[in-house]
């Protein structure tokens, strides 16, 4: 179906935002950026296009990716469109101070260069309102030391497809340990030879078995995080 016979701009606010989330979850990146332009006009908040149009949209393709509905290269091209309406409302979230769920710096762990479900996790963690540091591949526990230093993320995320490389997620979080650091962090670990036991022996806070699994163990925690502040900060 084509979406060639449908104008956007016709369509009431309840309606076109029921559209963009069909439109999300077909993955059309042209549709949601002229839906955002349309909301925008119509004088929406940023933040209301964000919360409501995209990262709802994205919520259902989550839940249909986790039930196995969807697959990988669906859930791509809807984080791509994602990313287009993004594009426009980031500079507009940073003018406005809109609120953000948390930041999270996430990488590939030293001697692994697969990035497909990093990627991925990136995509629907922005999705979900985070804002996302992506250091890439193949980082030495420096490079991860130097990103939380910069950006003093509330997450830190990692990620391994090679048995070979798991272990080097101990080395990180061990000297996270050693430098007083580790209880600054929410530390997530992820990856396709990766389980809850290792997860759990290496020192994480969780293991998450995929992207959508990601984004609701880390909103989970962010909560518990923020329950445990004192009062004045809630």
């Amino acid at each position: 179906m084509s979406d060639d016979d449908i104008d956007l701009s016709s369509l009431s606010d309840d309606d076109l935002v029921q559209q963009m989330h069909d439109d999300l979850y077909d993955g059309l990146k042209e549709e949601i950026e002229e839906g955002v332009k349309i909301l925008l006009e119509r004088d929406w908040t940023p933040y209301d296009v964000l919360t409501k149009a995209l990262v709802e949209g994205m919520r259902i393709v989550g839940e249909d990716f986790r039930d196995g509905i969807l697959f990988v290269p669906e859930v791509l091209l809807s984080a791509n469109a994602m990313k287009g309406g993004m594009f426009i409302l980031r500079p507009l979230l940073a003018e406005t101070g809109a609120p953000k769920v948390g930041k999270m710096v996430i990488g590939t762990v030293k001697g692994d260069i697969h990035d497909i479900g990093k990627n991925l996790v990136g995509m629907m963690m922005e999705g979900a309102g985070f804002e996302v540091i992506d250091i890439g591949i193949n980082n030495p526990v420096e490079k991860y030391l130097e990103a939380i230093e910069e950006h003093q993320p509330d997450i830190l995320g990692m990620s391994a497809l090679l048995t070979t490389t798991m272990p080097y997620m101990k080395v990180v979080i061990d000297t996270l340990k050693e430098k007083g650091l580790r209880d600054k962090y929410i530390v997530l670990v992820g990856g396709a030879p990766l389980n809850e036991e290792f997860g759990k022996a290496v020192g994480a806070d969780a293991y998450c078995r995929d992207a959508a699994v990601t984004v609701e163990i880390a909103k989970d925690l962010m909560h518990r995080m923020h329950n445990q502040l004192p009062a004045a900060a809630g």
